[in-house]
């Protein structure tokens, strides 16, 4: 715990201008970012008496090793910094959102040539028209059940689209009118466009006009004695009546808003929206968080503005924003609203009429899902704590363990050795913290080398972090080291942030018993890290390890601290056998053994793994053949053949390790 007053900036540092600041922990990892209209002021904010500190405010500042700031012209661009910081450095002590779950939305994918109706979920895309979200996926389903009687547009996927255009015969949506049937040339692109055109508008909201039309075409038709046309008219303008009431009036006017309400406790905030288009509710969303730290209703407001429509422009932010508090001061978030937007949008607390009356329900809406979030939540909150308090008196430890790293080994026999780091914090997994390891230089069932080595590799890279100081720390990925969801071998991940081996763990588990435990300490120990705890759990009886201790620690089979630790090594144990075997099965290619008909993947590993190479396989008769298991006498005198006529073929490769089989 750092005292504040060691990082205090000295007096007259701190400019007195709009800025962006950063709070940073020993570890130089961003804690806390923040904006302010005076640096000055809001900084020495914090460097008062600690009791005069909210208890979260001061636990940040304690927290934090050090304070560093960048001026900005105008509030504006204080804003826009402060969301651009928040998105990469991910700060621990930040009010984060956590949606509570992927809200589904209905798009239509107007930017290929026979535009598709589907349900959508994640991020948006660039031509394509969404209407909602919308609590339930069926929801959507049954929305569009009813439209296409109407609007028979597309909903195929590309792949049943291109079979049926290959058959000429449409699927069975196309037989019973529910889709034109543009696979097979029922319609023209140009009128499926334009059919898709009109679903649009009608989801837009645009409804009165087409109702009108349908019903002036029913009348006509019944005047003409076209009953039957008539018939189906009617039964159209009843299924679009359905349709417009699942999505009810609430508001007189063309009202293009969203109106987003709060419910909070001293911990925790709840916040629900929902989105009005055209005076009907089209979607509605509910996130939560943890306060932690004191924050106001205003500046709860202003977080979840910037998190809801941090990646929104154009349409996506309304004309309309109703709160129920307005952002100190308001109006660089509205003048940021309306850049994101490209058009003037209106901040405000709505004081009477039918959008105070729609505010109270969405209010409504957000004091339950606090309260269903708390209740749901406690059980699971209270279990995890128990269960680091128990792994803590278990071993010892001065406190419970917050970080907690779990390396496993895997290998098919002694080839293609690799590792896995799984990370746990506050007893969830997680995974973008996930590390995977090629084990090079030896081969064989050697687990306590490869834990020794992995634990080795794993710390060097924290000691190099830890010498770094200034400037977020870049891990130097070895060539031989992978991270899971990046490209081999680059310092950064898929969202461009820097990969870091610098936050060491309270806890590190290894799967296996006393001698793991030994080669993970002895790591440790040559690096002269002697401030993490490690621990062993062996698979037989579920005993925990300690570095020199002869006899196990026995947790009760019905301790938390056990399932806990349970979790974290299966969870390594998978991650390690997932890797391996892809590596397995990229192991393979370009054989001479790919031509012979019936082989499959299976038996050309065991063939290899029998012979050795290709060379000393094609040298083998087919009574050596057949000894290999699940290769029978038909099948070997088909192998030997095939490689006794085949022509000169490129080498197999072990993409493991690059090593050419056939030599």
């Amino acid at each position: 715990m750092a005292d504040p007053s060691s990082y205090r900036p000295k007096p007259g540092e701190i400019p007195d201008s709009p800025g962006v600041y950063r709070f940073r922990d020993e570890h130089r990892r961003v804690v806390y970012v923040g904006k302010a209209k005076s640096l000055r002021q809001r900084l020495s904010s914090y460097f008062q008496d600690l009791t005069n500190l909210h208890p979260r405010t001061a636990t940040m500042v304690t927290t934090a090793a050090s304070v560093e700031w960048t001026v900005v012209s105008t509030e504006v661009e204080a804003l826009q910094l402060e969301y651009s910081w928040i998105k990469e450095y991910d700060p621990r002590f930040n009010v984060k959102y956590r949606d509570d779950k992927s809200y589904p939305s209905l798009a239509v994918t107007m930017n290929e040539e026979f535009p598709r109706v589907q349900v959508m979920r994640g991020p948006k895309r660039k031509g394509v028209r969404y209407f909602g979200p919308y609590g339930h996926a069926w929801a959507i389903r049954e929305t569009v059940d009813l439209l296409l009687r109407v609007f028979p547009v597309r909903t195929c996927s590309s792949g049943v689209f291109k079979r049926a255009g290959a058959m000429g015969r449409p699927c069975l949506l196309g037989y019973i009118d529910k889709c034109s049937a543009p696979c097979v040339g029922r319609i023209t692109p140009e009128d499926h466009r334009e059919l898709a055109e009109e679903f649009c508008d009608f989801m837009a909201g645009r409804t009165g006009a087409y109702l009108r039309r349908l019903e002036e075409q029913m009348h006509e038709a019944a005047e003409e004695l076209e009953y039957e046309r008539a018939g189906r008219l009617r039964d159209d303008i009843g299924a679009l009546r359905r349709a417009m009431e699942k999505n009810a009036v609430v508001l007189a006017d063309a009202t293009d808003a969203d109106l987003i309400a709060l419910a909070e406790d001293e911990l925790e905030a709840a916040v629900q929206i929902f989105h009005v288009r055209d005076g009907r509710v089209r979607g509605q969303r509910g996130w939560v968080t943890d306060k932690v730290e004191q924050i106001s209703t205003a500046e709860l407001v202003e977080s979840a503005l910037q998190q809801l429509y941090g990646e929104e422009r154009g349409e996506g932010v309304p004309r309309e924003v109703l709160v129920p508090a307005l952002p100190d001061p308001a109006e660089p978030v509205a003048d940021w609203l309306t850049v994101r937007r490209g058009s003037r949008v209106s901040l405000r607390v709505p004081q009477r009429g039918d959008k105070r009356d729609l505010m109270t329900t969405v209010e409504r809406n957000a004091q339950q899902a606090l309260v269903l979030h708390k209740t749901k939540r406690a059980s699971d909150l209270t279990t995890r704590s128990r269960a680091l308090e128990e792994i803590a008196d278990a071993l010892g430890l001065d406190s419970a363990p917050l970080r907690v790293e779990c390396f496993d080994i895997s290998h098919l026999q002694g080839d293609d050795v690799v590792a896995s780091m799984v990370v746990f914090e506050d007893g969830l997994a997680r995974k973008s913290e996930y590390r995977r390891f090629q084990i090079k230089g030896f081969t064989g069932q050697d687990d306590v080398r490869s834990m020794h080595e992995v634990i080795s590799r794993r710390f060097r890279r924290y000691l190099r972090e830890r010498e770094r100081t200034g400037e977020w720390a870049v891990e130097e990925r070895e060539p031989d080291q992978e991270a899971d969801g990046g490209t081999p071998g680059s310092l950064r991940d898929d969202e461009g942030r820097p990969r870091r081996f610098a936050y060491p763990p309270q806890l590190v588990v290894v799967d296996g018993g006393q001698p793991q435990v030994a080669a993970a300490r002895r790591a440790m120990d040559e690096l002269g890290i002697d401030d993490v705890a490690v621990c062993g759990l062996a698979k037989r009886l579920e005993e925990v390890w300690l570095p020199g201790e002869d006899d196990p620690v026995i947790l009760p089979r019905s301790s938390e601290g056990l399932y806990l630790l349970q979790r974290v090594r299966d969870e390594a144990h998978r991650f390690a056998i997932r890797y391996q075997r892809g590596k397995r099965s990229q192991s393979i290619r370009r054989s001479p053994l790919d031509a012979v008909p019936g082989l499959g993947e299976t038996r050309k590993k065991a063939l290899l793994k029998h012979f050795g190479s290709v060379k000393r396989l094609r040298a083998a008769t087919p009574e050596e053949i057949a000894e290999v298991p699940g290769i029978g006498p038909r099948t070997a005198m088909t192998v030997a053949a095939a490689l006794a006529e085949g022509a000169p073929t490129a080498p197999a490769v072990n993409t493991a390790t690059g090593e050419i089989i056939d030599d």
